[in-house]
């Protein structure tokens, strides 16, 4: 399971990058390998605002559907139109499969370093 160190995570498994003053929000390697073979993924249109802890959108899988939760307050700037065309490719690498990009950022919810992520999950485990 890959964890990247560039990327702060939620306990919902969701990363976030900042990249060029913005923020790039997408799934995690384990939100994707728990969903199996994903089918559908719903997101907001650019312009729309996000609320750091709410969902803004869902992934569909074989198996489920599951909300995504945003890490941040702000407006969405860009929807990653690749990934709701192929939905699968959050199955061949969920951290290049990024889903929006958000700008105007006020507010972050509670997030995990790689190392505090690896630990969260290992208590999924037990």
């Amino acid at each position: 399971m890959t964890i990247r160190e560039d990327c702060k995570y939620t306990k919902t498994h969701q990363w976030m990058r900042e990249e060029g003053g913005a923020v790039l929000v997408g799934i995690t390697d384990y939100a994707q390998t728990q969903l199996g073979g994903i089918v559908f993924v719903n997101l907001p249109e650019a312009g729309d605002t996000v609320t750091a802890g709410e969902p803004f959108g869902e992934v569909e899988s074989t198996k489920v559907v599951s909300d995504i939760h945003s890490p941040v307050n702000g407006t969405v700037a860009e929807v990653n139109g690749e990934v709701a065309d192929e939905p699968e490719r959050l199955n061949e690498d969920p951290y290049i499969a990024w889903l929006i990009r958000v700008e105007d950022v006020t507010k972050m919810t509670e997030l995990l370093n790689a190392e505090e992520y690896a630990a969260y999950l290992e208590t999924l485990k037990a």
